[in-house]
């Protein structure tokens, strides 16, 4: 496990947006992040999980978090647009993006594989973070101190047989953190790098693994140590890193 124990208020002030903040190590993780002193954006397509994180949150006393219901699989440059006019006139910056959103698609031999369900796990796993990162970029450079995490998997490093779309969605990934990383080298201001969280117990997990043993996997908040170190202030001069939350290379 990633060995980081951060600030109370290592983000103190900071606006960050999280997708698939409703369920899972996005929703761990936006309690995190508001845990630790951020705004949070909570973007995500169901409105009733992010309502209830929402409420956590403000009972918790962290600060006041924002409900972006949107459905990434129909969104469109419209979409984009309008929300990054709404965070430019109720923020004015963004310190951070996490690309936590993502469908697994379905395990089967590519030769079989459904092209309706390869496109929609290329649109909600690599379309929608490079429309969200092109438009919101003018908002991150609006920051002092921004990261952009994209969410990998060893199977985006290492191709196996039967993980389809979405392997190579991951290697997508992969490769368009690699690209802007070296375009924003001698920026730095603005850093990104990517997450292989590994065998966590989330939903996703147990249907790509259905006889696993979930209980044998460590729960989202037990790998944020690494969420948290990547989106703070101890990590300025980290770029273009692909690191495992638990230090494994697990899937």
């Amino acid at each position: 496990m990633f060995q980081y124990t951060a600030p109370q208020d290592l983000l103190k002030d900071r606006i960050i947006l999280v997708t698939g903040a409703g369920d899972g190590i996005g929703r761990e993780a936006a309690r995190q992040y508001a845990a630790h002193g951020a705004t949070v954006i909570l973007l995500g397509k169901t409105l009733e999980f992010l309502e209830s994180l929402y409420d956590e949150i403000e009972a918790a006393g962290y600060p006041q978090a924002a409900i972006v219901p949107m459905n990434l699989e129909t969104a469109t440059e419209h979409d984009y647009i309008e929300l990054c006019n709404t965070l430019h006139q109720e923020f004015g910056r963004l310190d951070g993006i996490l690309h936590n959103a993502g469908i697994l698609g379905v395990r089967t031999p590519l030769e079989n594989y459904d092209p309706v369900i390869w496109n929609q796990v290329m649109q909600v796993n690599v379309h929608a973070p490079f429309m969200l990162t092109q438009i919101l970029m003018p908002l991150l450079q609006a920051s002092d101190d921004a990261s952009i995490l994209f969410t990998s998997s060893s199977v985006g490093r290492q191709g196996k047989a039967f993980w389809g779309a979405y392997a190579v969605s991951k290697f997508a990934i992969e490769g368009m953190m690699q690209v802007l990383a070296d375009e924003i080298e001698n920026n730095p201001q603005l850093r990104v790098n990517a997450i292989n969280p590994g065998a966590t117990r989330t939903r996703m997990r147990a249907y790509a693994y259905p006889a696993e043993n979930p209980e044998n996997n460590p729960t989202p908040k037990e790998i944020m140590p690494l969420y948290l170190y990547l989106m703070g202030p101890d990590s300025r001069g980290v770029k273009g890193q692909s690191l495992d939350a638990q230090g494994s290379g697990q899937a």
